[in-house]
């Protein structure tokens, strides 16, 4: 009897490790942790892992190469925000995904939320509205009709009574030269505070002291598919 009893604890013992691997090994396939002080309307950054992210970055001189705002509340956290399809059958466009789909590691290095200050909560609840109404709009750079990572979070702040209080970046795009915001140039907001990284590969939290450094005044010319922000 004692013998079944100690191989009984035994093995309720092999499947509570069992289930906490687990659980760990769903957060490292996508985190829905948050770091403390994540609001609605805060902005998500993150790292892409494709090609178009890494030439985004380099044009950008920063660290991030898309960005989304966060919707919902601790334990049913979602991110609006601007993108080419990432769903097969999905068309070009702004749309919402569950948090752990837009910090998966297949599409995200590493993530950071930046909490917008001095928001009074009617604001952003102004915002996330302003964000939701161009649900489904279409994904387009340098046309009116459409919008972009990046513009889509301003507008909406923009829209909140917040002024973000940016600078766009001139880009010689083939056949759509303009101004652009870039991650980097949104991330350096003053009134945006990094509040923890998260790895992608590991779902890790990690302090954040400052905003990114502001890039160079100076950009290569972008290739059309590299704005994608990604």
């Amino acid at each position: 009897m004692l013998r079944y009893a100690t191989v009984t604890r035994a093995a309720r013992l092999c499947l509570s490790l069992a289930g906490a691997l687990l659980s760990a090994a769903a957060i490292a396939a996508g985190s829905d942790a948050l770091p403390d002080g994540a609001k609605a309307g805060d902005l998500i950054f993150r790292e892409g892992t494709e090609a178009v992210s890494d030439a985004v970055m380099t044009v950008d001189g920063g660290g991030f190469s898309h960005v989304g705002m966060l919707l919902g509340e601790p334990g049913n956290w979602q991110v609006i925000h601007a993108t080419p399809s990432e769903v097969p059958g999905r068309p070009d466009g702004v749309v919402i995904d569950p948090l752990a789909f837009f910090t998966d590691p297949k599409l995200s290095r590493r993530h950071v939320v930046y909490h917008v200050g001095n928001a009074a909560p009617a604001q952003r609840e102004r915002a996330v509205a302003a964000a939701r109404s161009d649900l489904g709009k279409p994904f387009r750079l340098a046309d009116p009709a459409g919008t972009y990572c990046t513009t889509l979070v301003w507008q909406a702040w923009q829209e909140a009574g917040l002024d973000l209080e940016v600078e766009f970046t001139p880009l010689a795009i083939p056949l759509m030269p303009g101004n652009y915001l870039l991650p980097g140039r949104l991330a350096a907001s003053p009134h945006l505070q990094a509040l923890a990284e998260t790895a992608g590969a590991n779902g890790l939290l990690t302090p954040v002291a400052t905003s990114l450094a502001t890039p160079p005044d100076t950009s290569p010319n972008l290739p059309p598919q590299a704005n994608t922000a990604q």
